[in-house]
């Protein structure tokens, strides 16, 4: 069993009401299965079942449904007050295959430090989101997206985090869930979402200060948009895949922290 404390940086949301990112469990599912597996992260995904408040424990049961040669497979079950608010499953493992290559290729743009800054359109300083540094390279990230959206529906983002931490599987995963992010960019408005599911396929962790995030929307129906993340080390290794499906969520104005 592992707990995690959801403090108020590990939150999103308005003020009384904030709640896990989803990026956050997701994580913690990883790290989880990769130490009781005591193998790297291969894939992973989560459902998020109800939110999970801001300020409560998440707490983490993990079972190694099998344990091969090469390769296991687990299950977690993250539960808040004895009830299910995400139900993750993983596959860890390692081997020694001759043949390796990433054909994807970083997208050209300019290096962090010559990308402009920006802040989440809230402006929250105390969630999650104040915890990362974020530079535009493509694409709108803050309150200038309104009445201008994204022909090709993608939005690419330098990001590190403000706190020195090693790049690993579980960073990964929590930037993946930025992906909602780009829907706002896509449409030219205060939108984004409340994820259904994030997943993410972890190739390879090279060792980056800042991780481009490429969010690819592809396409929104029926009142969820679909989301597609890649994620790269300044030296254009491609480390991650993710992607995710959402609620569509399309916000006053006035909710943006912005004014005007």
């Amino acid at each position: 069993m592992f707990g995690v404390s959801i403090t108020p940086s590990l939150s999103v949301g308005p003020p009384g009401g904030r709640y896990m990112f989803g990026g956050v469990g997701l994580a913690a599912a990883v790290s989880a299965a990769e130490r009781v597996s005591s193998r790297p992260v291969i894939w992973a995904t989560a459902q998020y079942l109800s939110p999970m408040p801001s300020g409560g424990t998440l707490d983490l049961e993990v079972w190694r449904n099998t344990q091969g040669r090469h390769t296991s497979q687990l299950q977690i079950i993250g539960r808040h007050n004895n009830q299910e608010v995400l139900s993750a499953v993983a596959a860890t493992g390692v081997r020694e295959a001759g043949s390796r290559g990433r054909w994807l290729q970083m997208p050209s743009v300019l290096p962090p430090q010559a990308c402009p800054a920006t802040r989440h359109w809230r402006g929250d300083e105390w969630g999650l989101h104040g915890q990362i540094d974020v530079k535009v390279a493509q694409g709108r990230y803050s309150a200038d997206r309104e009445g201008h959206p994204a022909p090709d529906g993608r939005m690419i983002v330098w990001v590190k985090p403000r706190v020195a931490v090693a790049t690993d599987a579980a960073l990964l995963a929590l930037l993946a869930d930025l992906a909602p992010n780009g829907v706002g960019n896509a449409l030219g408005a205060n939108a984004g979402g409340n994820s259904l599911d994030n997943t993410i396929r972890v190739l390879g962790v090279v060792p980056t200060e800042w991780v481009l995030v490429d969010v690819q929307i592809c396409g929104i129906e029926r009142g969820f948009a679909h989301a597609e993340v890649h994620l790269y080390a300044e030296s254009g290794d491609l480390m991650a895949v993710g992607s995710q499906s959402l609620i569509l969520r399309i916000r006053p104005q006035s909710l943006s922290g912005f004014g005007a």
